[in-house]
């Protein structure tokens, strides 16, 4: 009977569980180390509660904005006189009840699939155990809840250990009222006054869903708008959807602290001005958990912020020793991290593979309006980090969107002089995440504005307008040109 190769991997989030699979398929004996449940925070904490709640949101945004444009009556057992002061409110106990459920489910199913694939989970806290072996092996030192340890060998590691919210020494979280957003699916009743604090991606996220299910947000960011890392137009969008729909959208306001005081919430702002409110979502970024894993004793090169150092086949600087996901700071998607968990087990067990390409990555913001993105930005033109045509189209131009009552948004496309090929795009749309794929395909196989506006389009259809951008992104070529 051959050598079967042996993969240790710590952390179950979808980094380390894509890579079980994999790695399983591959031949190996694989064992994943997790403390928490597999799916990690994206699935127990993160993205599949969070994306559970917003489409609740969603949902009372839909019927909010555009009932009564398209003509919909409300039947119900509330008198006549009385049907101008309906109100339509959420229990967002039972919200939450269903947002765990699912969660649960969600991190059973992987369990089940990682398990049928023939991959063993241990329950506890792996660390790596000092250098390489002169066998070229390594020892991972898994810790159980009752103190007891187990020592097990591997030819190779992979570390996904995620990442865990980052706190202000000033405005600590209590689980009640001050809030991280791991902690806000434990909420039986909906916020009255909430204080969002950080708008980033999930800060944006929760004020967008809280503000739609019917609670008063504010929104502390602390630059000069919100999502300050994504395409401006895009967030100039949602920055004025926010602040139609009511929310208080304070810039260039740094929080400074946060306290409680009775059943409210006071946070201090740099400045000196004080906001209250019933409570407060701290979503200040993300620390990765890179700590108490053997890392410096195993020649793990760890950068300043914390990250674990990666090469684009998620190797680190320690032969044997790969990483993925949130711990190595590439890009806090679930889907980058599932890629690199999978690049380095085909890389380890000499499968083909093909390194790390971030300008193939499509992200997606879930607010409401969606923002998501793929390929070259924005910020990359106007820096002249490529020189690119862009092509901006309002979605009030399109006839589904004038169909089903959308007035914000747009579909933007950078695309090569000359050539035409398609190098980036940017979506602004209600399902924004499932209208980004076409243009993921076309920057992934450098496909032309000419081959995306030849393809045919449902009409009427909100995809229509990606058509339409590549349309006018074409170009005749001039007497001379190749």
């Amino acid at each position: 009977m051959g050598y079967v190769t042996r993969i240790v991997i710590i952390g179950g989030g979808p980094g380390g569980y894509e890579a079980a699979l994999v790695a399983a398929q591959l031949g190996a004996e694989v064992t994943v180390v997790d403390c928490d449940g597999l799916g990690g925070a994206s699935v127990l904490t993160d993205c599949v509660p969070s994306k559970t709640l917003i489409a609740t949101a969603e949902v009372m945004t839909t019927f909010d904005s555009s009932y009564e444009e398209l003509g919909i009556i409300v039947a119900d057992d509330t008198p006549p006189a009385e049907q101008a002061a309906r109100v339509v409110g959420v229990d967002l106990g039972k919200v939450n009840r269903r947002v765990k459920r699912l969660a649960l489910a969600q991190s059973h199913d992987i369990t089940a699939s990682v398990t049928r694939a023939g991959a063993r989970v241990m329950r506890g806290r792996g660390r790596l155990e000092g250098m390489q072996s002169l066998d070229g092996s390594r020892k991972v030192v898994v810790g159980a809840a009752d103190g007891s340890e187990e020592t097990l060998v591997a030819d190779a590691v992979l570390i996904a250990t995620g990442a865990h919210p980052r706190e202000v020494p000033d405005a600590q979280p209590d689980g009640e009222r001050i809030l991280n957003w791991t902690q806000v699916y434990d909420l039986t009743e909906l916020p009255e006054e909430l204080i969002v604090v950080g708008s980033g991606v999930t800060g944006a996220e929760f004020a967008g869903a809280y503000q739609a299910l019917g609670s008063k947000v504010t929104l502390v960011s602390s630059r000069d708008r919100v999502l300050p890392g994504e395409d401006p137009d895009a967030a100039a969008v949602l920055e004025d959807v926010f602040r139609r729909r009511g929310m208080n959208v304070m810039a260039r306001s740094r929080a400074a602290a946060a306290k409680r005081v009775g059943d409210r919430v006071e946070v201090t702002l740099a400045d000196g001005r004080v906001i209250t409110g019933s409570h407060c979502l701290m979503a200040v970024g993300a620390i990765p958990n890179s700590e108490g894993l053997g890392l410096e004793e195993a020649g793990v090169k760890v950068r300043d912020s914390g990250h674990i150092w990666t090469d684009k086949v998620s190797r680190t600087t320690a032969p044997g020793v790969y990483a993925a996901g949130d711990v190595t700071g590439v890009f806090a998607l679930a889907s980058v991290a599932a890629m690199q968990g999978r690049i380095a087990m085909y890389h380890f067990l000499g499968d083909a593979v093909a390194p790390l390409n971030l300008k193939t990555v499509s992200s997606n913001v879930f607010t409401d309006p969606e923002i998501a993105t793929v390929g070259f930005t924005q910020a990359d033109v106007d820096a002249g980090r490529i020189d690119a045509r862009v092509v901006k189209l309002p979605l009030l131009r399109n006839p589904r969107a004038k169909m089903q009552g959308i007035r914000d948004g747009f579909v933007k496309l950078f695309a090569r002089p000359g050539t035409g090929i398609v190098v980036g795009g940017v979506v602004v749309a209600p399902r924004a995440s499932e209208l980004i794929h076409p243009i993921s395909i076309a920057v992934d196989n450098n496909l032309t504005v000419e081959q995306i506006a030849n393809a045919f389009t449902v009409y009427p259809s909100l995809s229509g307008s990606i058509a339409e951008v590549a349309r006018q992104l074409h170009t005749r070529k001039t007497a001379g040109e190749v």
